[in-house]
């Protein structure tokens, strides 16, 4: 831990020119700054949640709601890493719920935002382990919890090898994991049995509104759902090479970080394809749109019968299955699927979802994916997924251990 806060504190002046840099360049408020060094509106006497992004705040939804039904006197801080995060807890005008940048993993941001707000206990969505936030949490005797719990074989190796995990885990209250494999992993890094809730996927009880769909037939439609830099050119030309053997396909090209849109447009061009855009509120009258908005990720799953899950073309370890087979989609994905390994490897066994690669593999299964093919891939995706998580238990075991 010494270390980690020694390198904590020469990080610190680069980390916060960075985010001066962003307020300078209109890319973050000095709200946000000012929330990212322990500072902000106060919201005392609350219970704080943390998530991380655009989909674990999402994936945490389910869970927000099950504890304030639970107990209606609860309110909950939730910080998050990033602005579109930020917009998007916002955009539930819930005032039960103050959202907020969540401080910088430095020991003075850490104790003004604990200072300020004196949250009562923490609540870790997923795998958002961060040190001395942890650590100050259990001085001051607060109880911490991790739902939705992951850890990658890759990720429980490297804190073994820098000697950090058995204190953090150490301070773990209570863990409900995401998977048996993850499960396994913290229990094997010194996690009491006595400490783990019954596991829960939170992805897997997400509720999407699917909103209006493009009128495009659903099954000559393709959606790239949320794509990292690297997969949107593979992607392009695979599709080119498919619309070529079968002319009426469509692609939805939804980019998970929208400030994306021009570059992707760029490569729209040189794959030598039309498109219209989304946020220009340009109608789909090409062969390509690209949905650069964020909020509408229903109304894309509902106008596609194929859908290719971004982040697992490059090392991202790709994104959720589950809102996607929850809409019917027919899945395809690459190969970097760490993030929900589990859940992959049952769906490719369970033939509800297919690795693809390559470029060639990507036009393959565009080209032969038909409509039966889609749903008999969406029934499997089905069965293979299993049940929702049962949030409302989840929601009352974390409560009873406050």
């Amino acid at each position: 831990m010494v270390l980690y806060r020694l390198l904590v504190s020469i990080a610190s002046l680069p980390v916060l020119a960075a985010l001066l840099w962003r307020v300078l360049r209109g890319r973050e408020s000095r709200s946000a700054l000012a929330e990212r060094l322990g500072g902000g509106e106060a919201a005392p006497h609350r219970l704080w949640l943390h998530a991380a992004s655009n989909g674990e705040l999402t994936s945490a939804k389910p869970l927000i709601y099950a504890l304030l039904t639970a107990d209606p006197a609860v309110q909950l801080l939730v910080t998050v890493n990033t602005v579109t995060a930020r917009e998007l807890g916002q955009g539930w005008a819930d005032p039960r719920i103050a959202i907020r940048m969540a401080p910088l993993d430095h020991r003075a941001a850490l104790r003004r935002f604990l200072s300020r707000h004196d949250p009562r206990a923490l609540v870790v969505i997923e795998n958002e382990l961060w040190p001395n936030r942890m650590a100050l949490m259990a001085d001051a005797g607060r109880p911490i919890f991790v739902i939705g719990a992951r850890m990658s074989a890759r990720s429980a190796a490297r804190w073994a090898k820098i000697g950090m995990a058995q204190p953090m885990v150490a301070q773990i209250s209570a863990l409900s994991a995401q998977d048996a494999g993850s499960e396994a992993r913290f229990v094997d890094l010194g996690l009491p049995r006595d400490r783990l809730m019954p596991p829960a996927n939170l992805k897997t009880a997400i509720t999407v509104a699917p909103g209006v769909p493009l009128d495009w037939p659903r099954s000559d439609t393709v959606l790239a759902a949320s794509t990292h830099e690297g997969e949107d050119a593979p992607i392009l030309a695979a599709f080119a090479t498919a619309r070529a053997r079968r002319p009426g396909l469509r692609l939805i090209l939804a980019p998970r970080h929208p400030r994306r849109a021009p570059e992707i447009a760029a490569l729209i061009a040189k794959a030598g394809l039309r498109h219209t855009t989304r946020s220009k509120d340009e109608p789909p009258t090409a062969e390509v749109y690209l949905a650069d908005t964020l909020g509408e990720m229903g109304r894309w799953y509902a106008s596609a019968g194929l859908c290719f899950v971004g982040g697992s073309l490059v090392e991202k370890g790709g994104h959720t299955p589950y809102e996607p087979a929850g809409f019917g989609c027919a899945l395809l994905h690459g190969p970097d699927v760490a993030n929900f390994a589990e859940a992959y490897a049952a769906l490719d066994a369970a033939g509800g979802a297919r690795l693809c690669e390559t470029e060639a593999d990507l036009a393959a299964a565009f080209t032969a994916l038909d409509a039966d093919a889609q749903a008999e891939m969406a029934r499997a995706a089905r069965g293979a997924l299993g049940p929702p998580a049962d949030v409302e238990s989840l929601a009352k075991a974390l409560l009873t251990r406050l």
